[in-house]
């Protein structure tokens, strides 16, 4: 069994590291964008659109069996996709005001918030936890430059403000890929968001904003590059869960320096490097225990009958065929069904407090 598990571990570790290297390549393509004389809520809307439609057509070319979803999980990938996608509108409408190079290290302090609401789900709020938290703010106010009055709070506060809703949305895709393959979920998932932000843009604007050459081309670079980190973030969630997964994203934050220095010539103060550093020593205070993946991660939604026969059938259509239900498992499914058994022993009311 443990041999068999080891190419999924190693397939979810390939995407785990690649998908950071994906999501680092935004803020850059975001700022070519505007350049290019868009806006945020173009941006934001035609970029999803793009990457919905990529999706639709490969799976309609050559996965035809991952677009079938049942009505309970397509309810999660809507709850997730909705999280992301008025994040994906903080991130574009924080971008304008900053440069990219801050806007990926504001964005990083999405690692620490995916720790602290894992915590807040169920595991205990260590001392550790609390450390680098704290650290993280402080990061935060030197990357914003203090006192200075240089930075845009509005948009510093918008970026953070995506930073909450995208761990949230690691959180939340953890328990909804309990029930479904990664490629389902990143599939409704994106194509959520494209629903969502489409939605802000016509309230926006309805009318559409002619783009120069440059920004069309970033867009659309844009759009692949969200749906090929989706389904590499998704695929690592569901592998290796959402805390050794946010762990790759530093990687992220070192293509986005490097892509800004590059293509914008985007350059740090002496204070931002500061913050820099002790942004990192709060990513890197990790524990092994931080990234186990816990079992209250992996609960499904709703616990209910129907929910657990969908479930059964996902896993005949896309799991290993040799894999079977445990007694444990058959004898839970059993008592959903038909309800509890007359020896069943009632739960105390002690043990249910």
């Amino acid at each position: 069994m443990a041999e068999a598990q080891q190419p999924t571990h190693r397939a979810g570790l390939t995407a785990a590291v690649l998908a950071p290297v994906f999501l680092g390549m935004a803020p850059v393509l975001g700022k070519l964008a505007y350049l290019g004389g868009s806006d945020p809520f173009t941006v934001a809307a035609t970029r999803t659109v793009v990457a919905a439609a990529c999706l639709w057509l490969a799976y309609l070319l050559f996965g035809r069996r991952y677009i079938y979803i049942y009505p309970v999980g397509l309810l999660g990938c809507v709850v997730v996709g909705a999280v992301n996608g008025i994040g994906s509108l903080f991130y574009y409408n924080g971008l304008q005001y900053l440069n990219a190079s801050v806007v990926q290290l504001l964005n990083a302090t999405y690692l620490v918030f995916v720790v602290i609401l894992a915590r807040l789900g169920g595991h205990p709020l260590t001392v550790r936890t609390v450390i680098r938290a704290t650290l993280a703010l402080m990061a935060v106010g030197l990357l914003t430059g203090g006192v200075d009055g240089e930075i845009s709070w509005l948009g510093a506060g918008l970026i953070i403000g995506n930073a909450i809703l995208f761990a949230g949305t690691l959180i939340l895709s953890q328990r909804v890929l309990y029930e479904m393959p990664s490629p389902t979920v990143t599939l409704y998932v994106v194509t959520t968001m494209a629903v969502v932000v489409v939605m802000a843009r016509v309230m926006y604007r309805l009318e559409w904003i002619p783009q120069q050459p440059q920004a069309v081309a970033a867009i659309l670079a844009l759009g692949a590059t969200t749906a090929i980190a989706r389904l590499l973030l998704f695929a690592g969630v569901k592998q290796l869960g959402s805390l050794q997964t946010m762990l790759f994203g530093i990687f992220e934050t070192a293509v986005a320096l490097f892509m800004s220095f590059v293509f914008l010539h985007d350059q740090l103060t002496l204070i931002q490097w500061i913050g820099v550093a002790v942004l990192l020593i709060s990513l890197l205070l990790l524990h092994p225990d931080d990234l186990t993946k816990q079992k209250t991660s992996e609960l499904p939604i709703l616990n209910m009958s129907g929910i657990a026969l969908e479930h059964i059938a996902f896993t005949q259509a896309f799991g290993n065929q040799k894999d079977v239900l445990s007694q444990e498992e058959l004898d839970m499914l059993t008592r959903m069904l038909n309800g509890p058994s007359p020896n069943d022993k009632p739960e105390s009311p002690s043990s249910s407090s």
